[in-house]
């Protein structure tokens, strides 16, 4: 598995409830800028709309090489899930607070584009203080037990 990019902000700013493996329907220009490292989730989110889902603001920038072949480098990609895990998806996201928001995109074994997405509930500003106080009484803890 070859990680292309991580959200490591959503951690921070959301409580991730479960976790969902998809496909992404993409273009080849972008399947060859994503195989060089290039791309950002970082503000990106998922939507279901008409019963498809996609992901918008994942941002894969275009290729010099691809000339008139290129690709937009915001449009919104198709997420490629069964009609089940897009009706529950959407069923998720209509209760108030949750969100889908892409955590990692990476390529499998198969050298196939997979996006992890992650059902989140936003957390307020305690939340967050309280999880980088716990954060940093791990960190204490691993220091002094490698002592």
């Amino acid at each position: 598995m070859k990680t292309i990019a991580k959200n490591k902000k959503a951690f921070h700013d959301y409580f991730v409830e479960e976790k969902i493996e998809a496909g992404v329907a993409l273009k080849g220009s972008e399947v060859k800028a994503l195989r060089l490292g290039h791309g950002s989730i970082a503000d990106g989110y998922a939507v279901v709309r008409d019963g498809v889902a996609t992901v918008v603001n994942f941002m894969i920038p275009a290729l010099k090489q691809a000339s008139y072949m290129n690709h937009s480098e915001r449009r919104e990609k198709r997420l490629l899930l069964k009609a089940r895990e897009i009706s529950k998806l959407d069923q998720a996201t209509r209760q108030r607070g949750y969100t889908l928001i892409p955590l990692e995109v990476y390529f499998n074994d198969a050298n196939i584009v997979k996006i992890e997405l992650g059902l989140c509930r936003g957390k307020a500003q305690h939340d967050k203080r309280e999880s980088a106080k716990q954060s940093d009484a791990k960190r204490e803890i691993d220091r002094a037990v490698r002592r």
